[in-house]
């Protein structure tokens, strides 16, 4: 009888772990998959990404998981304009690193949904740090309109490992130090347009307006 019941205990445990499980994976938005960029088709056949995103108040959370890709290797990812070039404005989230199975997966906390823009009033002096890259730091900003962001894509850390994967050892600036290599994954199965994070409604109530002072 002892048996059983720590039998019964060990499933009734089991139990609410997995509805614990299930109900954090319920908070995240239907995942959708990200493709391979036409510069790695060739070398990277197999490569693929899966994001879900969960919104979280006055945050969002984006969970991305990527497979297909080389071992042990520094990827830079971003949200973009335009999921190809010339990618227009592009907002570094960070670093996937994958494992010895070509496997990685990040979070990431920010603004991922219809409300993901970026906006420059004005033009303002801007800090020059990084000079050495693909292409260096601006010191002034041009002034734009604000631009809605729904795209998203997967950089290369450095044209090296590009190479070291049998792709081309091409440079580009899409990462902290502006030299980074070939995009490998992107959301082009999306249209220019209407990108995926366009489709994700954020839960961050609005602060009502009159009444108060």
């Amino acid at each position: 009888m002892i048996k059983q019941s720590h039998c019964i205990v060990a499933a009734g445990a089991l139990g609410l772990l997995f509805t614990a499980s299930r109900a954090a994976a319920d908070d995240y938005s239907p995942g959708f998959n990200m493709v391979v960029s036409a510069g790695a088709k060739t070398c990277l056949p197999k490569a693929a990404a899966t994001v879900r995103i969960r919104p979280a108040g006055p945050v969002d959370i984006m969970d991305v998981a990527v497979e297909g890709l080389p071992a042990n290797t520094d990827f830079d990812f971003f949200v973009i304009q335009v999921p190809k070039s010339p990618f227009g404005v592009a907002w570094y989230q960070g670093d996937i690193v994958t494992d010895k199975n070509g496997r990685g997966h990040q979070e990431f906390v920010g603004r991922f949904n219809i409300e993901t823009f970026t906006v420059a009033q004005n033009s303002a002096p801007a800090p020059v740090v990084f000079t050495g890259g693909v292409l260096p730091d601006a010191s002034l900003n041009p002034a734009f309109n604000p631009i809605q962001m729904y795209h998203l894509g997967l950089w290369f850390d450095s044209s090296d490992a590009a190479s070291k994967a049998g792709c081309p050892a091409t440079a580009t600036p899409f990462n902290g130090e502006h030299n980074a290599g070939i995009q490998v994954l992107n959301t082009s199965n999306f249209p220019d347009d209407h990108g995926p994070l366009r489709d994700t409604v954020s839960n961050n109530p609005k602060p009502t307006t009159g009444g108060g002072r």
